[in-house]
């Protein structure tokens, strides 16, 4: 069964040096009939002006995982931490027992990126924070960028939740299968693409089909897996993980 979520359904905040569209309540946004997906708490798709950004705030056990998708983001914390993540690249910040920090756009380029909150399966963890940087060039095929599963360790960034999440440039024409572990969360953020549920229904056929543009989020339940079909060269998310 598929959802979708066009770009312009989605809330609205408008702080001048930061626009935000949020696929869940967050902060003055609130919508009884949006409160998150499963473990999945917070998705923000957030522009940053150049020069500013957020200034040190806390945060408790909670994973905290950002896709940045143009521009860079400067990331310093509590524990000693300091780094500079770049378009291209993810980074997770397990906040554990408690931790603070702040985040700018010290570039002179818009920042804009993902931020996804996924509920911990691990309480009062030593937080941590690490990125890593995935390939950029349109393929045909998505990557693991980030996992709570042992055996991925060695090629995606690890988080404290039942969860994997996938993204990547698709090249135009692509088509690909993607299995769904437990559930999805789809972002299309860029191009277009169409996306089919797997499922089969009793004459045989494809349940569904929905025509993805750039802003707009899917949610896939009861499905094993879905096909992924790139209309335009496309940058996709995918986030499955338990409900």
């Amino acid at each position: 069964m598929i959802k979708h979520y066009p770009y312009k359904s989605l809330g609205n905040a408008n702080h001048g040096w930061l626009k935000s569209k949020h696929h869940f309540s967050f902060a003055h946004y609130y919508n009884p009939t949006r409160m998150g997906f499963g473990k999945l708490r917070v998705v923000n798709d957030d522009w940053v002006e150049p020069g500013t950004g957020f200034p040190s705030h806390p945060h408790k056990n909670m994973e905290i995982i950002s896709f940045i998708r143009s521009g860079a983001i400067s990331h310093q914390d509590s524990t000693g931490n300091k780094g500079i993540t770049r378009a291209g690249e993810v980074q997770v910040m397990s906040a554990g027992t408690g931790i603070v920090h702040s985040e700018y756009n010290r570039t002179k380029e818009p920042l804009t990126f993902y931020q996804i909150w996924i509920e911990t399966n691990k309480q009062n963890l030593v937080p941590r924070w690490e990125s890593k940087m995935f390939r950029t060039n349109p393929s045909s095929e998505l990557t693991l960028l980030a996992s709570g599963y042992d055996e991925d360790k060695d090629k995606a960034l690890f988080i404290n939740q039942e969860a994997r999440i996938y993204g990547g440039k698709l090249a135009k024409g692509s088509i690909i299968e993607h299995e769904i572990k437990h559930q999805a969360y789809i972002l299309a953020s860029n191009g277009m693409f169409k996306v089919e549920d797997g499922s089969v229904s009793t004459n045989g056929n494809n349940s569904e089909s929905v025509t993805m543009n750039k802003g707009d989020a899917m949610e896939v339940t009861q499905s094993n897996s879905i096909t992924l079909r790139a209309s335009t060269d496309c940058e996709i998310i995918i986030i499955d993980t338990i409900e």
